[in-house]
């Protein structure tokens, strides 16, 4: 991972550290590991809701766009989506549920932004997404006071959950654009989610479903029912 130069916050420091403490975990026995999961999540958890703001990410310019950096897990399995007939579905505890076309989608205010995606393999880049805040979204469907968690569902089954306040957080992007292009069906088409604040597992690919909700399901996460750190903040 490279940092070119900048100084490590106090938020990617404490990010640094939660990933040693994955990786220690998911080295040892696999008993041990559930076991220590279990007994500090909700502390990592609430540390890292305590560090996140609302305030922006620092962006980069397009010059520093790494096109070549972004990896695409080859063994993902693609989905096959008409993206004519396409629907992103957003319901649960809302007052205004509602299906979207691309075409709406696309209708909606457009925020482009250049930022450093992280791949918890390692891995780093410098990318542009482009698409609709997921504020925008929120606005339209309106979530009901209890609601604390959301998820994504996508087109090849994967799953995942969010606090609200990181989806609610400004750079949380439902992107149809990817280096100033159309997204590419391997890179997530029609929609992926894009954020500066979580980890590469948490952005979700090919969502087609977003789902508001008071409390976590059994299942949280495709990545994180296998041990990974839920919250994954950066």
């Amino acid at each position: 991972m490279t940092f070119q130069n900048h100084q490590i916050s106090r938020r990617q420091l404490i990010q640094l550290s939660a990933l040693s403490g994955i990786g220690l975990l998911l080295n040892g026995c696999n008993v041990i590991s559930a076991q220590v999961g279990e007994t500090f999540e909700p502390l990592n958890q609430k540390l890292q809701e305590l560090i996140l703001t609302q305030k922006p990410v620092a962006e980069f310019p397009i010059s520093a766009i790494e096109p070549k950096q972004l990896i695409i897990n080859t063994y993902d399995r693609t989905p096959e989506i008409d993206a004519n007939i396409f629907r992103l579905i957003v319901d649960g505890n809302v007052n205004n549920p509602i299906q979207l076309s691309l075409t709406d989608i696309q209708k909606l205010p457009l925020t482009s932004m250049v930022i450093r995606h992280v791949c918890v393999e390692g891995w780093a880049a410098i990318v542009q997404w482009g698409g609709v805040r997921m504020q925008d979204l929120i606005s339209l469907v309106q979530p009901k006071s209890n609601v604390r968690y959301v998820y994504f569902e996508s087109a090849d089954g994967y799953y995942e959950s969010w606090d609200l306040a990181s989806v609610m957080h400004p750079q949380t992007l439902m992107a149809y654009q990817h280096n100033g292009k159309p997204l590419s069906i391997d890179n997530g088409a029609p929609l992926r989610l894009a954020s500066p604040v979580k980890l590469g597992y948490k952005l979700s690919k090919w969502v087609t479903k977003i789902t508001f909700v008071d409390q976590l399901r059994p299942k949280q996460g495709y990545w994180e029912d296998q041990g990974y750190e839920w919250f994954a903040g950066l």
